[in-house]
């Protein structure tokens, strides 16, 4: 969702200058700055915003620089008169030219006037705003291809440390056995076999990260699924990392393996990252 976007255009009197930032945000939150004349196109603006950016945070600024003769404030010439004819009341042997200067910085000497919009003028606006919003978009997209990238190694990462901790799950049900053999050896007890073989199957299914694994692995292809597609996504795609994140806490508190346990932390760490960059998604 972050991105920049500015464009310029100089006219004959003015140069137009527009500029457009966007910051990560859960919904759409269009802040505007515009000269007082062009107000009454605010409304058109924000709605244009709001149709192509789609979610962030918006910064959009409209800045006029006038560059030739043309300017909005005029002296105001029957209150510099009165002025002037006041002061030489006062100081009738004061210069002319002083008296000007005085006048001129007393209140209302100056007065600024509106002109209706013209629409040459607004149209060449359009045509800067439009240029602002397609590099503040292709400005995205570069940002969601190289996320793209990087999402998708991510992905594998978890995948791949998902499966080296299945690969440990032959050695724990054995280091299971072991210590359980181990510890009613210890006891001296008489051990009826098949009493034995049910109970640590009991046990074993409690630890059973196939459920976990089958649903995570659904997750990280659907996550891939939906990177894929044309519409934005960022929203679906945080729920689908909060689905991750509950079968991979699971898998951890089943685990009861060193190395297992290790694999888990990674992922974990994988998927923070992941998590991260999500918030960068439209």
């Amino acid at each position: 969702m972050t991105g920049f976007g500015k464009a310029s255009l100089p006219l004959p009197t003015k140069k137009i200058t527009v500029e457009i930032k966007s910051l990560n945000s859960k919904g759409l939150d269009v802040n505007t700055r515009m000269p007082s004349m062009y107000r009454e196109m605010e409304l058109g603006v924000r709605n244009l915003l709001s149709q192509r950016l789609e979610r962030g945070k918006i910064d959009f600024s409209l800045f006029i620089e006038i560059t030739g003769e043309e300017t909005a404030s005029k002296i105001n010439a029957p209150i510099v008169k009165g002025y002037i004819a006041q002061m030489r009341e006062i100081l009738p042997e004061a210069d002319a030219t002083e008296l000007m200067k005085m006048a001129v910085r007393m209140p209302d000497a100056l007065k600024t006037e509106r002109d209706d919009i013209d629409e040459a003028e607004w149209a060449h606006i359009q045509s800067v705003i439009d240029e602002a919003l397609t590099a503040m978009i292709n400005f995205r997209r570069d940002e969601g291809l190289a996320l793209e990238k990087e999402f998708t190694q991510r992905i594998a990462n978890i995948r791949a440390l998902m499966q080296e901790a299945v690969s440990y799950d032959a050695e724990r049900i054995d280091t299971v056995k072991t210590r359980l053999r181990t510890a009613l050896e210890e006891l001296s007890a008489n051990v009826d076999e098949n009493r034995f073989e049910q109970e640590l199957i009991y046990y074993l299914e409690k630890y059973d990260i196939t459920e976990e694994r089958v649903r995570l692995d659904n997750h990280l292809n659907y996550f891939l699924e939906t990177l894929a597609g044309n519409e934005a996504n960022g929203r679906k795609l945080g729920f689908i990392t909060q689905e991750m994140g509950r079968e991979i806490n699971t898998m951890g508190s089943k685990s009861n393996h060193a190395e297992m346990q290790k694999c888990v932390v990674l992922m974990k760490d994988e998927l923070e990252k992941i998590k991260e960059q999500v918030l960068n998604v439209l």
